[in-house]
């Protein structure tokens, strides 16, 4: 039964980037990955596609024929995917098994109210596909309270139009540090609980803008370059009432909560992909686990824990001291590494198992365990992750 990520969001919150990290994340860890654009403007993709929607149709061809617009283009192109379905069909038939990554266009309305996407994610399940829907929102979206629930109510009609195991997540949560404080721990943020506490921050941040916005036409005015009457009279508490049904609106429905993400970080990383795995039923190895890889082990349920306090404190209170911690292990780890012995039976020991335990094949095993950490360190140098960064 083949898997797959459906990663969606607001342009700018970091689809590709994401898909090209868990690409090469899942690829460290010995998962068969693939990924495919279904975004017909994204014409400089960091990922090797598997699959392009480009090769069905392409938005200048679109722009030119029809005469559309670039949003109205990509609609358009979702449109005909979704009629001529078969070549998408045919072109995962040739991706076998693998778990499959769907970097998906960055216009709202296709996951809010159009039903092109919606529709062919459908078609997907009745392929036997088990499908994961993420939501990306760039974690900057904390710093202003008006935007963060902005934030909140698209991320919760995308819940409601798409219809599938959902995840939230927040990007980029490594560039918090470098915002203002926020007046909230992170886990405030991520739960989405007590809302009204926010109430006081919106009417501080509208009264702001509306005090800006007199002083500007009041100087305008004096200018000589406004006609008219000036409200004067503009009341501080003009969105209160809205600010509060606005709250109780997303409280109701109890739906939205967030995941954190920093895709350079490779145990970030490892717990997201923890999360999508059990939202979507993905699992590893027998339940003994006697033969699984060490990545395997480090994979599981209860193997690595990181809550929003955790994230607080990695990337917005303790950020440099460790990272420092962080590289002194690494290296410790890669000097032990260099110093296992090359007796197989002292190999098999260093791996977590011996020939005896496993029944005479404990020796192999720990072999590959070594080759495949190996091969992740190499993949996932000092910062976790490879990224290449579109400009």
């Amino acid at each position: 039964m083949p898997f797959a990520q459906l990663v969606i969001g607001p342009p700018g919150s970091g689809k590709s980037t994401y898909c090209d990290g868990m690409h090469q994340f899942m690829s460290a860890i010995g998962r068969k990955c693939s990924v495919v654009n279904l975004d017909p403007a994204n014409d400089h993709t960091s990922y090797p596609v598997a699959l392009d929607v480009r090769d069905l149709v392409t938005l200048d061809e679109i722009m030119e024929t029809e005469e559309l617009g670039p949003n109205g283009s990509v609609l358009y192109a979702l449109e005909e995917l979704e009629h001529n379905f078969e070549w998408l069909e045919e072109g995962l038939k040739q991706l076998g098994e693998d778990y499959i990554l769907f970097d998906c266009p960055g216009q709202v309305e296709i996951f809010t109210h159009h039903s092109s996407l919606r529709n062919i994610f459908f078609r997907l399940q009745k392929l036997g596909y088990r499908l994961v829907a993420l939501h990306l929102t760039d974690s900057y979206v904390l710093t202003q309270p008006s935007i963060y629930i902005s934030a909140l109510l698209l991320a919760l009609r995308s819940m409601l139009q798409m219809d599938l195991p959902h995840l939230n997540v927040l990007t980029k949560i490594d560039n918090l540090a470098n915002y203002p404080n926020l007046p909230f721990d992170l886990d405030f943020y991520t739960e989405v609980h007590s809302l009204s506490y926010l109430l006081p921050h919106l009417a501080a941040e509208q009264t702001s803008r509306s005090i800006s916005t007199r002083a500007k036409s009041t100087s305008k005015e004096a200018n000589g370059n406004v006609g008219g009457d000036v409200a004067d009279d503009v009341p501080t508490a003009k969105f209160a009432a809205l600010n509060q049904a606005i709250i109780d609106l997303v409280e109701d429905y109890s739906l939205v909560g967030f995941e954190t993400l920093a895709v350079e970080d490779k145990k970030s990383m490892m717990i997201l992909l923890r999360a999508i795995d059990r939202a979507g039923g993905y699992a590893f190895g027998s339940a003994e686990g006697a033969n699984d890889t060490v990545w395997q082990i480090a994979m599981r349920q209860d193997a690595v824990t990181m809550d929003a306090r955790d994230v607080q404190e990695r990337w917005l209170d303790r950020r440099e001291e460790m990272d420092e911690e962080e590289r002194r292990e690494w290296e410790e780890e890669v000097k032990a590494l260099k110093e296992v012995p090359e007796d197989e039976g002292s190999v098999a020991e260093k791996a977590g198992g011996s020939g005896k335990k496993n029944g005479g094949g404990g020796s192999d095993d720990g072999e590959e365990d070594l080759e495949e950490m190996e091969k992740m360190k190499a993949a996932m140098k000092d910062s976790g992750i490879k990224i290449i960064r579109k400009g």
